[in-house]
């Protein structure tokens, strides 16, 4: 049996579901980021399974459509972590063997703002890390991030937080959102 989990986005997500199930007796066969196979009995224990992912800041998910959006962001954070420099249209339109302009209409419908916005809310994210974690200049990180310079994504920062990487460096008060709550 396969669910579709929402807001499952980092390994330490699979760590305390996996213990979580283990201690619930509920056998998992394999687990990804926004999946989880259990074993053939565990469809008897779905209201326990839905219990612990509810409990644990996760949700079930049952629609077709919003089983596609997590997909996308799972596939974005994907991306993100592992430096995909790769067009990001071709990039989705390959991991879900859909054609980008469906993926993109259904994600703005469900979500109220287009993947690529969604994609630089990541980004930003990702440069607040790097920012808080001192150790890549500011050109440095929008090289690795892929930026066409480090003005752009100064840009890009400040139109997004309202302040420039230099002020958001000196406050030490980082108000960095997790990734599953970026929408």
């Amino acid at each position: 049996m396969r669910i579709k989990v929402k807001n499952m986005v980092c390994d330490r997500c699979k760590a305390v579901l996996n213990q979580e199930f283990g201690h619930a007796g509920i056998e998992v066969v394999q687990m990804e980021l926004g999946e989880i196979q259990f074993a053939d009995n565990a469809q008897t224990q779905m209201e326990r399974i839905r219990e612990i992912l509810t409990s644990n800041g996760f949700e079930l998910i049952d629609d077709l459509d919003n089983s596609d959006i997590a997909e996308i962001k799972k596939h974005l954070i994907n991306a993100l972590q592992n430096d995909t420099h790769q067009n990001l249209s071709k990039y989705l339109s390959e991991k879900m063997n859909k054609e980008y302009s469906v993926l993109s209409k259904m994600f703005s419908i469900k979500e109220g703002l287009t993947i690529e916005k969604y994609f630089i809310l990541l980004k930003i994210e990702r440069v607040k890390e790097e920012i808080q974690m001192g150790a890549k200049t500011f050109s440095e990180i929008a090289y690795y991030l892929n930026y066409k310079s480090s003005s752009h994504l100064a840009k890009q920062f400040k139109t997004v937080t309202g302040m420039s990487m230099s002020d958001y460096k000196k406050l030490k008060d980082w108000n960095r959102k997790p990734l599953d709550q970026i929408v």
